[in-house]
């Protein structure tokens, strides 16, 4: 049996990254437990501390098939490259790809460059904290 599992993502504003990538994968931020408006009504009722601003944040996938994505702040900056990164699936067109880069652009994303490999292409990119991803 698979097992469930979560993505974290070290970053410096998590509120700023959940908006990004929501945007970047077509999710949507984690909405609070049911019967609960927000999620520091849930903390307060739970008894746990409120989180300082900009610290914590999650998104998933309205559709329920791709896993959560964990946002949390740390103190120290992102100095080398990226061990694991995410490539986002285009339709595979050459037009295709062309549009979700430029999508990526306007919500904050830059390009880094273009590898021609193996008769195809894709996009190395960096996404507003500098993290390393691909658009294929």
């Amino acid at each position: 049996m698979a097992v469930r599992f979560q993505i974290t993502i070290d970053c410096q504003d998590a509120d700023a990254m959940s908006a990004f990538w929501s945007a970047a994968l077509g999710y949507v931020v984690e909405p609070p437990p049911a019967g609960f408006l927000s999620w520091e009504d849930f903390l307060r009722s739970n008894d746990i501390p409120l989180p300082p601003a900009h610290s914590i944040s999650a998104i998933v996938d309205p559709d329920e098939i791709g896993p959560r994505i964990l946002f949390l702040r740390v103190p120290e900056p992102k100095t080398v490259k990226n061990r694991v990164h995410l490539d986002i699936r285009s339709d595979r067109t050459d037009d295709g790809k062309r549009q979700k880069i430029s999508e990526l652009v306007e919500a904050g994303a830059t390009e880094v460059r273009r590898v021609d490999e193996h008769g195809g292409w894709w996009m190395v990119m960096h996404d507003p904290e500098g993290n390393e991803f691909c658009v294929t």
